[in-house]
């Protein structure tokens, strides 16, 4: 089965939807999700988005608490474009249906969060992505040019290579054409074309035991691209969100949002003493980075599996306006949060590297733009700015979405597309082939190319990883396919990414920390592990 389209957007969180309902008025555009529609990591966004709204905040300040975060590694052309543009993005996802949290006299409620400097968090009590996915997901559904494909799974990009031609990896003159994409319940692979195709698939918290990213969050968008021979840039750097929710019975984890430590919730060790003076002046609220190595240096040193995150001594009706679901949840494992502590601990929650764009967000790929957490545009350099995130997906779409309406016309697609070819494949004899490679890369992964690293843990990863490649592949080639065959393939490919990437480093420098090559900052000390 072929079907041809304008625009093909692979992923359905905020980058993914925005950027659909900016072109769709001038073109046919199909919606390629893997679950449901509103299953995404935009949907499990807690805390909110970062923007810059009333004095005396401005753009200097948050410019300048995004490069501290960053380490030194974010792209200053691109942090200011994307701080500069947030107010108008915020007026259009207000447009779009998005309610944010106002006070009685009808200004936003902003939050504060850790590296900010000023309170400028838009929020939705502590469901933001929720209200956003909402918001834009009952738009597209009622927009007549858009079509969404649910529960369907992009397996590759269609490039030159399957034409026949020869690539150099990283040659400028690949060009995506649509993609492959796969009916799970059928095993049929359709093949779509598209003038113009948009990679926004979230990130890979599922290359990890412990992670918040729902079950989908496996690294599908990098994986397709960089066998497709697309730059892929800065996969070393995975944020750990310092405060999940301790429940090793539950998978993702539950994230205790940062906008709680910003409400005034202070992280405690189990003799009930705060620890992160001993790391950081900003105590509670500093960088992801610092405040997930500090739980993880005190877990390891007196050998808890969680710390403690106190918030009795906060108003309780405050806490129950602004974090009811936090509440709800704690409660329901019998933890008031009024009155006994919060068990946390540190949890994959953010991709800081992906596929490499230029300000319009488009790769290396030509007609292949990348948005949201599978991107890389360098706002985030080493570490993510807590709410930055939903940022830079909405900003990366607009400009994705003025770039491609600008040249999609005169994108031409060729005639001789070959359909997927699954000749002689047969369904996989031993399922549990694939589950079991899943629970070992997570487990390779967790124990050597985690919060804190060194050259024989990742070389270890590297060495057992090749053995669990080498047997996907091969089931993949001779395979009927499926999508959790797909996801670990995926999962491989990324994995392998993240630690190239991380064995590249010689240095420690944000969220990529390793004991061969530590480094003492001013007011960030020197962890040992």
């Amino acid at each position: 089965m072929q079907r041809k389209v304008d625009f093909l957007v692979i992923g359905s969180g905020l980058a993914g939807l925005s950027f659909a309902l900016k072109v769709a008025d001038k073109g046919k555009v199909l919606i390629v999700s893997k679950a449901g529609l509103e299953e995404t990591n935009t949907r499990y966004a807690q805390g909110g988005i970062a923007s810059v709204t009333y004095a005396p905040d401005d753009f200097e300040k948050h410019v300048n608490d995004t490069l501290i975060a960053g380490d030194g590694l974010c792209d200053e052309r691109v942090v200011r474009m994307v701080v500069e543009e947030a107010p108008k993005q915020i007026e259009e996802l207000i447009k779009w249906g998005t309610q944010f949290d106002v006070k009685k006299n009808g200004t936003f409620d902003l939050a504060k969060e850790g590296g900010h400097s000023e309170h400028r968090i838009l929020h939705h009590k502590d469901n933001t992505g929720f209200e956003i996915q909402r918001a834009l997901s009952e738009r597209v559904r009622n927009h007549p040019n858009i079509q969404i494909l649910e529960h369907h799974f992009a397996v590759e990009i269609i490039t030159q290579h399957h034409l026949g031609h020869l690539i150099k990896r990283y040659h400028s003159d690949i060009e995506c054409y649509g993609a492959y994409v796969l009916q799970p319940e059928t095993r049929k692979i359709m093949t779509i074309l598209a003038k113009t195709t948009v990679m926004a698939t979230g990130g890979a918290g599922n290359l990890y035991s412990t992670t918040t990213n729902p079950l989908i969050a496996t690294g599908d968008g990098v994986a397709m691209v960089y066998r497709a021979k697309g730059i892929i840039d800065n996969m070393e750097f995975i944020q750990f969100h310092p405060t999940s929710l301790y429940n090793p019975a539950e998978r993702p984890s539950f994230l205790i949002s940062e906008a709680l430590r910003g409400f005034g919730a202070i992280l405690k060790g189990h003799d009930g003493k705060e620890f992160m003076q001993k790391y950081d002046s900003r105590g509670s609220l500093a960088p992801r980075d610092i405040v997930a190595r500090a739980i993880d240096n005190e877990m390891k040193t007196r050998g808890d599996d969680f710390v403690y995150l106190d918030a009795r001594h906060i108003d309780p009706q405050g806490l129950m306006d602004h974090f009811p679901n936090i509440h709800e949840k704690c409660l329901s494992l019998g933890i008031d949060i009024m009155k006994d502590l919060i068990p946390v601990v540190p949890a994959a929650h953010f991709q800081c590297g992906g596929i490499k764009v230029d300000l319009n967000g488009h790769s290396t790929i030509n007609r292949l733009y990348a948005l949201g957490e599978c991107s890389y545009t360098g706002l985030h350099g080493a570490n993510r700015l807590a709410s930055n995130s939903l940022l830079e997906a909405v900003v990366f779409a607009d400009k994705a979405a003025k770039h491609a309406l600008h040249h999609y016309k005169e994108n031409i697609i060729p005639a001789n597309i070959p359909m997927w070819n699954d000749e002689g494949t047969t369904h996989p004899e031993e399922i549990v082939l694939i589950t079991q490679n899943y629970r070992e890369m997570q487990q390779i992964m967790s124990n050597y190319v985690g919060i804190v690293r060194s050259n024989l843990r990742l070389k270890r990863a590297m060495d057992r990883l090749e053995i669990i490649y080498e047997e996907t592949e091969e089931l993949f080639k001779k395979s009927i396919l499926s999508q959790k065959l797909c996801e670990l393939r995926n999962m491989i490919n990324a994995s392998y990414l993240v630690i190239k990437s991380a064995q590249a480093r010689k240095e420690s420098v944000g969220l990529h920390y390793t004991i061969d090559y530590p480094h003492a900052k001013k007011d960030n000390k020197l962890f040992i592990s």
